[in-house]
């Protein structure tokens, strides 16, 4: 099993939840996070500028069995791509095991 995590633009977000619906992925975790990013320079606008230091993403948390990694990844890649600075960034750590509180089922069988 994987974790895999991924900020991405709030904008994208809908694009992203159906994408990974439709590759499989029905449950995932997600909240909005503050981050700060490479981007230096602020954006004008009507002649004020506004600093760009501190960005509002949203932070997803997806744990999926090693077969549906691939498509799990690529399904975000190619829904929250706008090939703008500022796209995100996907993570992807192990995790030992997994556990239904309610069934007890533990492993791979407790994720779906």
């Amino acid at each position: 099993m994987k974790k895999i995590e991924a900020i991405i633009r709030k904008s994208r977000f809908s694009d992203v939840k159906k994408a990974l619906h439709k590759v499989e992925v029905n449950f995932f975790s997600y909240w909005d996070v503050t981050g700060v990013g490479n981007e230096k320079v602020g954006h004008v606008y009507r002649g004020v500028t506004y600093s760009t230091a501190d960005i509002q993403r949203r932070f997803l948390s997806i744990v999926v069995s090693e077969p549906f990694v691939e498509k799990t990844v690529n399904a975000i890649l190619e829904s929250a791509y706008t090939g703008d600075v500022g796209d995100g960034k996907i993570f992807i750590l192990p995790v030992e095991e997994a556990y239904r509180i309610r069934t007890k089922e533990t492993g791979k069988t407790s994720l779906n």
